[in-house]
């Protein structure tokens, strides 16, 4: 008899969690392979100081991902976009399902050492947002590919999987907002762009993406 090997994905969500509960979401996407098509990080100098920094360019189809972006509101109405970077291969957001606090109250639920609110559901889950801007940017894409000479990909525009991470509290916030701001000076040494490190959070284990993009 001849034996299949069936590979389980292992779920990086956070087992019980709400994922419709409002609350502020820090969330990644990747382009398939990390192959760069939405532009490159260029020296620039946009301050007029003496010192040149890396930024981010986008090309138009990093344009297109950054547009259907601030639209997704349209499509959900009880969301409120933050921070966001469009990078050459992946995508970094704040995205609020509103009606949340980042004060962590006395009562909340623990689960897994992480702190969650008990708050009424909103009805449409993190996952569904994530997937409808996929598939949505997805389909613009081939259309560039096909009229607007855009750079082919392989199969599947982005990694099925996205990476997210539920902040807490004001420090949380705080340091996430400032590592999508500072994301293209950090480029040379991020682990998408195969560096070593460019971590979102103290603990390693928070931002392993070898654990989601499998």
């Amino acid at each position: 008899m001849k034996v299949i090997n069936i590979h389980k994905r292992k779920s990086i969500r956070l087992k019980g969690y709400d994922y419709s509960q409002a609350g502020f979401y820090f969330v990644t996407i990747c382009v398939k392979n990390r192959e760069c098509l939405f532009g490159n990080i260029v020296d620039a100098n946009p301050c007029g100081c003496p010192n040149i920094c890396p930024e981010m360019k986008l090309n138009h189809a990093g344009k297109m991902v950054e547009n259907e972006w601030l639209k997704l509101p349209e499509r959900f109405q009880n969301i409120q976009l933050h921070e966001y970077i469009v990078m050459p291969n992946h995508f970094h957001a704040i995205l609020e399902i509103v009606g949340a606090t980042l004060v962590v109250a006395q009562n909340d639920v623990v689960m897994n050492n992480r702190a969650i609110t008990r708050v009424a559901p909103t009805g449409r889950t993190l996952g569904e947002m994530m997937g409808a801007f996929q598939s949505i940017t997805s389909v613009e894409y081939i259309h560039g590919v096909k009229n607007k000479n855009w750079q082919p990909f392989n199969k599947k525009l982005w990694h099925r999987n996205y990476w997210e991470h539920i902040i807490r509290n004001d420090n949380e916030h705080n340091r996430i907002v400032q590592y999508i701001i500072k994301n293209p000076l950090k480029w040379d040494n991020d682990k998408l762009n195969g560096g070593n490190g460019n971590m979102v959070m103290e603990n390693p284990a928070e931002y392993n993406y070898e654990n989601w993009m499998i």
